[in-house]
């Protein structure tokens, strides 16, 4: 009788502890697992931004001549009026229209190139022989959303954004974050790609395609299995008050049961 009353009882017991510690499991969320210390990879050259349409950019042009500069540096009246700069619009075509200069042809060029461009036109076109061009970034931003401490916007002020710097930048992953699939939605064209990117693993992140970030990319942070369980009906009922103290209780139910058993 004994025996199979405990064999009945200790069975479903065994399940839910079983089912409660498995809950609890939290997927791994160790970085680059497969760096060692003086491992060396090989990465992709550092990618710089490049300008694309609709990108907006400030440019200011300073040379020893003040009275010269001024005709390329329009005060914008939504600044502070000490300060001389515009905002330049890169049209479908990837111009800009420059003061005195006209048509500047900017898409596809990192900032560095452009504050050369216009450097270079300015000294052939005899207007300054010593310009100093400074061109800044103004709309440029990308995405973070889903299992990150904080969503939403990012704006972009450097040449170049990896992937790593960006979580950063959003207090990096919840613990309920998948670390091995985040997601990389990208334009390209007319097209919009999606990568799949393993924070797990040191070489798959080092060699992907999008390591280094563009304007506009979208990085989702997907959930774990854990959190898509906490998602669910069944999940939620799990992860109720009821579950938690099932939970502490459990140890004091079976020892109350076994000395129950021992006394019959």
């Amino acid at each position: 009788m004994k025996q199979k009353f405990f064999g009945k009882c200790f069975l479903p017991l065994l399940m839910i502890a079983e089912m409660m510690f498995s809950a609890c499991k939290v997927d791994n969320i160790v970085y680059l697992q497969d760096l060692t210390d003086g491992a060396s990879n090989t990465i992709l050259n550092p990618k710089k931004i490049t300008l694309q349409p609709d990108d907006k950019i400030s440019i200011f042009v300073k040379s020893k001549n003040p009275q010269l500069t001024e005709l390329f540096n329009i005060t914008n009246p939504t600044i502070n009026s000490s300060t001389t700069q515009r905002y330049y619009t890169v049209d479908s075509e990837g111009n800009i229209d420059f003061p005195v200069l006209g048509t500047v042809r900017v898409g596809g060029y990192t900032r560095e190139e452009v504050a050369e461009i216009i450097k270079k036109k300015l000294i052939e076109s005899d207007q300054l022989k010593d310009p100093v061009v400074i061109v800044e970034y103004e709309n440029l931003h990308i995405y973070m959303l889903g299992e990150v401490a904080k969503t939403g916007v990012q704006n972009i002020d450097r040449s170049s954004v990896t992937i790593l710097e960006a979580i950063t930048l959003a207090g990096d992953l919840t613990i309920n974050g998948n670390r091995e699939n985040i997601t990389v939605l990208r334009n390209e064209g007319n097209q919009q790609k999606v990568y799949t990117v393993n924070l797990n693993s040191g070489y798959d992140l080092l060699s992907s395609p999008v390591y280094y970030l563009k304007q506009n990319d979208i990085v989702y942070v997907q959930p774990n299995e854990m959190r898509q369980r906490q998602s669910t009906v069944n999940g939620n009922s799990l992860y109720s008050i009821t579950f938690w103290t099932s939970l502490t209780t459990l140890p004091l139910t079976i020892a109350t049961m076994i000395v129950s058993l021992t006394k019959k």
